[in-house]
This record gives structure tokens, sequence and C-alpha cells, in this order.
């Protein structure tokens, strides 16, 4: 029986050696090695998190802080250099979002199931 740590390594070697982490890597180091992207990337980053930190806080997110973030989206969409890096991450999200249905497949039946039983119990 394999060790289910074991098979999380091989899962992240493989990552690592996937064709989309390395086009995201290749799009990411294009980014860090242009000071000018790199400046706009990481203003890019830290409005991200300033706003997700308010809304999990619950804090109000202001219209102008929802001007300001669009504005630095629409800013580094027309970068060509992070539009590459933007893309190449979200290729990369798609396959670890399948990865993670595929190994969650286990208790969504398990609880699945049992929600189904539940239900049917009290028709």
């Amino acid at each position: 029986m394999p060790n289910i740590y074991d098979s999380a390594y091989d899962l992240e070697k493989a990552i690592r050696e996937s064709e989309e982490f390395k086009n995201l890597k290749t799009a990411y180091d294009a980014v860090m090695n242009d000071p000018s992207a790199k400046q706009m990337f990481d203003n890019f980053r830290d409005t991200q998190m300033a706003l997700q930190e308010k809304q999990m806080q619950g804090q109000e997110i202001t219209e102008e802080e929802v001007t300001k973030a669009r504005q630095v989206v629409e800013l580094v969409q027309q970068h060509g250099d992070i539009s590459k890096l933007m893309e190449e991450e979200q290729r990369l999200n798609v396959v670890i979002n399948d990865v993670s249905r595929i190994i969650t497949k286990p208790l969504e039946e398990l609880y699945g199931t049992q929600e189904e039983q539940n239900s049917q119990a009290t028709e």
C-alpha cells in the first residue's frame, strides 16, 4: 500500500515538471527581471492582498478602493509580460483545482452519499 505522503510528493514533483508550471516560471522570471514590470506587479499584488484582508475582516471596501483596484488591474493587463504571467497562473490554477477535485472525491462520495441517505430518510 503506497504511503499517502509519498503520493503527495510525487504529485508535487509532477506539478513542478508540468508544462503549465514551467510556462508559469518562465513568465514569472520575465516579470521579475524587468524592474518596472516587477514594481507594477508588486503594486497589483499589494492592492489585491489589501482588499482581500479587508474582506476577510468584514470591513467595507470603499468605492474609491474599487476604482483604484480596477485601474491597477487594467494597467497590469496592458503590460504584455504581466498579462502573460496572469494567463499562465490561471492555467496552473485550473490544473490544481482539477487535482483538488480528484483527491477530495472520496470525501465527496462519502458525505454526498450520507446527505442523500438523510434526505431520503426524511421524505
